[in-house]
């Protein structure tokens, strides 16, 4: 990758010259003259390889930063987030009320960031043939609670498909990419299924489907990126007929444009207010949604428009604290640039 420039980025003189990108869940380290010389980023899987290569470049860009980034899934960073163990929360979901309650009563403020588009795509073994689109009607019928001891077939999903045991593998309870994908195709978050393989690590999922012919899952569309030649990906019909279009295949554009649905969405970072206020964070922040757009794409995900940056970075300047999303229910239909407009 290529060396960013510096010129807006702010460098503490005392810091120790540091490169390095740590998985770490813990608190700050202390610096020369007790000085936090750690920036604490943690949550989400999917929005993780954002967060590192934003880390990586700002430290190379400014030597004397460190940062690191862990992967808690985003309610597992969430939580760390209200108990005030991190600086910035990554998620790939919007902050829910329950969270936005333990961060209140915690005394914890935030401004609440989109980041880039991404999709969840879902994927099946390099050898499936069969299953080339599924229908949300279908992946309901197949994720939904009661599904559990009873759907456990290929060839009940959707007759001529084989009659074989459908092996399923799923982001963990803790990610934002399992409560977005319940709530767009069973109707209701956290509602599943359980006796599916979960993992808040994708790379996990990545091995059970491609090692498994009769093997079905689903992640954020940017691992599908990184291992598309061992995964087949499964294109979704959302049932509306109005468009004419039929299943679509998760893809830049059709991220971009909304027309994968209802599987796309905005990821985001969460920045503590109190932590906005050390010159560093706020550099890396401003990094994340200036600078560092194009690692965005380089990662595999969808940078937003250059009017929604604009409005992202506004609430940035202004410290609009709380959620956008706090007087929505349910997927918004609302557009990411109208709900920042408001």
């Amino acid at each position: 990758m290529r060396l960013l420039s510096t010129a807006r980025h702010w460098v503490h003189p005392g810091f120790v010259v540091f490169a390095m990108v740590a998985m770490s869940c813990g608190g700050g380290d202390q610096g020369e003259g007790g000085a936090t010389d750690v920036i604490r980023i943690d949550g989400s899987s999917t929005v993780y390889p954002i967060a590192e290569a934003a880390a990586e470049e700002f430290q190379r860009a400014n030597p004397g930063m460190r940062v690191t980034v862990g992967i808690s899934g985003t309610g597992g960073g969430f939580q760390k987030f209200c108990r005030d163990e991190t600086d910035i929360s990554d998620a790939s979901r919007p902050i829910r009320q329950s969270e936005r309650d333990a961060c209140a009563s915690a005394g914890v403020e935030y401004v609440e960031l989109p980041v880039a588009y991404d999709g969840i795509a879902v994927v099946v073994h390099a050898d499936n043939t069969w299953a080339t689109e599924m229908t949300v009607d279908e992946l309901r019928m197949l994720w939904e609670p009661a599904a559990q001891g009873t759907v456990m077939r290929w060839n009940q999903i959707r007759d001529g498909w084989p009659d074989a045991e459908i092996h399923l593998f799923g982001a963990g309870v803790d990610s934002g990419t399992f409560d977005y994908f319940t709530e767009a195709i069973v109707g209701e978050e956290d509602a599943s299924r359980g006796d599916f393989t979960s993992s808040e690590d994708d790379n996990v999922i990545v091995q059970g489907v491609s090692g498994d012919e009769y093997a079905l899952g689903f992640f954020g569309f940017a691992y599908y990126e990184e291992n598309r030649d061992r995964l087949n990906i499964v294109a979704i019909d959302d049932g509306d007929d109005s468009n004419g279009a039929g299943a679509i295949a998760p893809s830049p554009v059709t991220v971009e444009n909304g027309t994968y649905r209802p599987l796309s969405r905005p990821v985001f970072i969460y920045p503590k207010v109190s932590a906005l206020e050390r010159p560093e964070v706020l550099a890396l922040v401003e990094f994340f949604l200036n600078d560092g757009r194009p690692l965005i794409r380089e990662v595999g995900y969808i940078p937003l428009t250059d009017r929604e940056y604009d409005l992202v970075n506004g609430r940035l300047t202004s410290r609009r604290t709380g959620s956008m999303y706090a007087s929505t229910s349910g997927q918004s239909q609302v557009s990411l640039e109208e709900l920042l407009s408001q």
